[in-house]
């Protein structure tokens, strides 16, 4: 049974990788959960506890009905940045407090140090935040391990060599369902206000031993081979399927990070009171959909 003496809390993103499962973390907790959509057909995705508000981050006037009443909100920015100013102030009229999901700009690591335009909008959103007096708790995932299934699951499906540049660069994959769980500590509980979180996983592992790690997982099902690339290779290999922008940040970091282990922090432990997933957890966990699809 939800707790009735509790504010909801409003999930923006609220389909999304990460918004889906802070629902899930937050109906577990018996928190009254509202998600915010921009379509209403997105609602027969979700489950029939949330309460579903149709809004957009770009029109400020339509987040009120799902504002009114609510305690805290899961800000997850999906929407250009010109409006980000309009909308952190409309939160700031009606809850107390937000938790955001930004990135590692700050990371003292040359993996997090790259050019890349979304960790600048998300710096401008954190200080937009800030300024307007909301009780705020900043989460920074690292590389989820997610993105896995984008990257090398269709080929593994498709029986082909997993062709990435960079199999040396290291990384400390962190399980979705893990900053989810953070998400939801932060947004339901005290004593993470004005609190600042990176988030990765146990374990610094190069990009060739995460898919090892998947072929071992998925042992006769399918045989997983990986393949070494040129960033031009990659390049030609990435068009159509995401912006030159993103292929040449990912690229840097990449490089950046070959030669010395990843970020790897303890925060998923320190607030949750356990340890975090391994990447083999999270690949063992999907394997179906590296060989059935998602």
């Amino acid at each position: 049974m939800q707790q009735t003496n509790i504010p909801p809390v409003l999930v923006t993103g609220a389909t999304g990788r990460i918004g889906r499962l802070v629902i899930d973390q937050l109906l577990d907790a018996d928190v009254p959960v509202r998600a915010l959509v921009r379509r209403s057909e997105a609602a027969a995705t979700l489950p029939s506890k949330v309460e579903i508000f149709t809004g957009d981050l770009t029109v400020p006037e339509s987040l009120d009905p799902a504002l009114k009443g609510a305690g805290a909100v899961f800000l997850v920015w999906t929407a250009p940045p010109r409006a980000a100013a309009a909308a952190v102030e409309r939160l700031a009229a009606h809850v107390r407090r937000v938790v955001f999901l930004s990135s590692p700009h700050r990371t003292p690591h040359p993996f997090f140090q790259q050019p890349n335009p979304m960790a600048g909008l998300h710096a401008d959103i954190e200080r937009l935040i800030t300024a307007a007096g909301l009780e705020s708790t900043i989460i920074r995932p690292g590389m989820l391990a997610s993105n896995s299934l984008a990257w090398w699951a269709p080929a593994i499906r498709a029986a082909e060599a997993v062709r990435w540049p960079y199999g040396a660069a290291e990384t400390a994959p962190v399980d979705d369902r893990d900053v989810a769980a953070v998400a939801a500590r932060t947004l339901h509980q005290d004593g993470y206000a004005s609190s600042d979180y990176v988030l990765t996983g146990p374990e610094s592992l190069t990009q060739a031993a995460q898919v090892e790690i998947i072929g071992d997982v998925l042992g006769g099902r399918r045989r997983v081979t990986f393949e070494e690339t040129t960033p031009g290779e990659f390049r030609r290999l990435s068009e159509g399927t995401a912006p030159g922008s993103v292929v040449d940040m990912l690229l840097a970091a990449w490089s950046a990070a070959v030669g010395q282990p990843a970020y790897v922090t303890t925060a998923v432990a320190d607030i949750l009171g356990r340890a975090p997933r391994t990447f083999r957890q999270w690949a063992a966990d999907h394997a179906t959909a590296f060989t059935e699809g998602a």
